[in-house]
């Protein structure tokens, strides 16, 4: 979200340096339904992102002790715990959202080629994948395309330094 209203803002020169301005981006096309239809996009974002860290945490909790996830299992309930109590404790050192949103793509920007370079080590072993494996041309399109992204990510950070 950021991104899109940092790009609508640039073509216009206007720099964006609170969320608010995200909102006021949506509003001719929402008019007054923009502030809402921007709260919503955020929850539903919030509420999405935070699920999906928590079933990560309890897979890998479970993982850890060999097990499979299940959500009855005391090791996978200590993932998802530990991860839904880590994120909570998070909200208390917010004080400026703009800023957590930002600290929280910079982070992310950090961990997606480590999911990128792991997932393509995953789709193309025949040992996983099998006859499902990914083909030698899809290797090459996918390792360009995860160190282009990876790229980016570190020009991204350099830029905020």
């Amino acid at each position: 979200m950021i991104h899109l209203a940092a790009a609508t803002f640039f073509k216009v020169h206007i720099p964006v340096d609170e969320l608010q301005q995200a909102e006021r981006m949506l509003e001719p096309l929402l008019g007054k339904a923009a502030s809402i239809v921007f709260a919503l996009a955020l929850l539903f974002a919030g509420i999405s992102s935070t699920v999906t860290a928590g079933l990560a945490g309890g897979s890998i909790f479970a993982g850890i002790f060999g097990e499979p996830y299940d959500i009855r299992d005391n090791h996978t309930k200590l993932g998802v715990g530990a991860i839904l109590i880590a994120a909570v404790a998070l909200i208390f050192f917010i004080s400026n959202p703009f800023q957590g949103l930002l600290i929280s793509q910079m982070l992310l920007s950090i961990q997606l080629p480590i999911t990128i370079f792991l997932q393509i080590y995953l789709t193309s072993s025949k040992k996983v994948m099998r006859k499902f494996a990914n083909s030698t041309l899809d290797r090459i399109l996918l390792w360009t395309v995860g160190l282009v992204v990876t790229g980016l990510n570190i020009g991204l950070l350099i830029t905020i330094f």
